[in-house]
């Protein structure tokens, strides 16, 4: 979090959501590390693409992105968070472009764009022999059929979800406290856990976010918690533009000096400032920070949770 403080600059920030549709999710399960990518390079390349465009905004956007594979019930809903500065680097590196306070670029236009580089991105994939046609999947081998299939998700609606902007940089590092470590299900959501059963509390959108309570047994509970499960060194969270690792430094440089802002303190001068934790780490010896306070129930449901996951590995 404090490296990531260190990059965020004095401007709004917007928060995007690309989504695959179902029959492309359903594929995604047999090839989770090639549609995953796919996900992350379309999203980015559709930002970056629409955002250059004179007639949209202009300049060069950057910007994080999380990859989550679940819905509020733990079924399989791909999909990949973007946190954007609102604007953009012009081409010449001088001048920042602010976007409108209540707009960024036009959904509509995104929707468009991302669904064709991903279908772009899997018709290349399966001419590189880089995909799997498991069980049901294997009427897709062939290519006329895989083609075909292509042509059907133009017909499939592509969901691309601008969120409210949100308030500040702060509000930023909040959001990104929140989401970045969560894996299908926080501790907190958890109501009981049984020999049987597992209860846990999930918001209903479509009523409103309505808080309800869903009780699924233990198999079924660990089929859907498995379904998340990401490849082997899969990496989910990312970078693009001038937020990119590898250019990172000398865009965020150019980003400053348009915006006309200082460079933060750097990030040695920061943890010396900060008190030294209560408890030192007992391998390293660095400081260890509180991430989660859990009670008493929630540690034994945990432990729990912990011992069936044992038992069923």
């Amino acid at each position: 979090m404090a490296a990531r403080e260190q990059e965020l600059l004095p401007v709004g920030y917007v928060h995007l959501v690309f989504t695959l549709p179902d029959p492309l999710a359903r594929f995604a399960l047999a090839n989770k590390r090639v549609v995953y990518d796919l996900l992350f390079r379309a999203a980015a390349e559709t930002l970056q693409q629409v955002g250059a465009n004179p007639t949209r905004l202009g300049g060069d956007v950057g910007g994080l992105m999380v990859l989550h594979t679940w819905g509020q019930r733990l079924q399989h809903h791909p999909h990949v968070h973007c946190v954007v500065p609102a604007g953009g680097l012009s081409p010449d590196g001088t001048r920042w472009i602010h976007a409108r306070p209540t707009f960024f670029l036009p959904v509509q236009v995104l929707r468009h764009v991302f669904r064709g580089k991903l279908i772009a991105g899997l018709r290349a994939a399966q001419a590189q022999g880089r995909l799997d046609y498991p069980g049901t999947l294997a009427a897709l081998a062939p290519a006329p059929a895989f083609r075909a299939w292509l042509r059907s998700l133009h017909r499939q609606p592509w969901v691309v979800y601008a969120k409210p902007p949100f308030g500040s940089p702060a509000h930023v590092l909040h959001y990104l406290a929140r989401y970045t470590p969560r894996v299908a299900i926080s501790n907190h959501r958890r109501v009981a856990v049984t020999a049987d059963a597992v209860s846990f509390r999930w918001k209903d959108y479509r009523h409103g976010s309505q808080v309800r309570t869903l009780t699924l047994d233990v198999d079924e509970f660990l089929r859907r918690f498995l379904l998340h499960v990401l490849p082997k060194r899969f990496v989910r969270i990312r970078y693009f533009g001038f937020l990119a690792s590898r250019t990172r430094t000398r865009e965020l440089a150019q980003c400053r000096q348009a915006l006309a802002v200082a460079p933060p303190p750097p990030a040695e001068l920061l943890a010396h400032a900060t008190p030294r934790a209560a408890w030192p780490c007992p391998k390293c010896g660095a400081p260890m920070r509180v991430v989660e306070r859990l009670t008493a129930r929630q540690l034994v449901l945990a432990a729990f949770l912990a011992d069936i996951l044992h038992d069923t590995s």
